[in-house]
């Protein structure tokens, strides 16, 4: 029994393995190899609703739980932004992101900055007694997050798989168009919700920061 409480955390930790993989595979030249860091990224983030349903469910919910689970997800964001910077700066036209060309250096300060603000903040709160559990706002921000480097991990050996085999009939096109706008708007809401999440994060927990009502 004890082994299977455990075994949230087991799947979380394979989530962190998964990272540099994804990391290093969205980099490389392979369609191949671009095409299974999209595989691996939809296998880490099921895995998080898994791990995350197993614990609520069974009540598996541990302090190295707590620790394991937002390293997760953070390192998991860093895997995909990161080599989407890269990429969309390196390879010219092929690597520009629908809506947006290359991607901007300050929207990475937003995605990332708001990571490092929420995680200082908690700790400060740990440290006045206060636990600060992810919020409503926070996780649908990571749910678009996840639709938009689903959806650019993809798109990347599509293109290049098309462009390889002369592709340029109607359905492919329709498909390109709604590939585009899903990931050019994803991004948009995504960035939105994350300044959202943070403001949200700090109204909920004014009275640590000294307001009162």
């Amino acid at each position: 029994m004890e082994g299977s409480r455990n075994l949230p955390n087991v799947i979380t930790i394979g989530r962190i393995v998964a990272c540099p993989a994804i990391f290093f595979l969205a980099l490389s030249p392979s369609v191949s190899a671009r095409l299974a860091a999209f595989v691996l990224f939809v296998v880490a983030g099921l895995s998080d609703l898994w791990d995350g349903y197993l614990a609520r469910k069974h009540g598996w919910i541990t302090d190295v739980g707590k620790l394991l689970d937002p390293l997760a997800d953070k390192l998991l964001l860093l895997s995909t932004f990161v080599p989407f910077y890269i990429i969309s700066h390196r390879e010219g036209e092929a690597g520009l992101i629908p809506w947006w060309g290359m991607l901007p250096m300050w929207v990475l300060i937003v995605i990332f900055g708001r990571e490092l603000l929420i995680t200082l903040f908690r700790q400060w709160a740990t440290r006045q007694d206060v636990i600060i559990a992810a919020g409503t706002s926070g996780k649908y921000k990571a749910f678009l997050q996840n639709l938009f480097s689903g959806g650019l991990l993809l798109w990347y050996p599509v293109q290049e798989f098309a462009a390889a085999r002369g592709l340029d009939n109607l359905p492919y096109r329709a498909f390109v168009q709604g590939h585009a706008t899903w990931i050019g708007l994803t991004l948009v809401l995504a960035l939105i919700l994350t300044l959202y999440s943070m403001v949200d994060y700090f109204w909920s927990y004014r009275a640590l920061l000294g307001f009162r009502d």
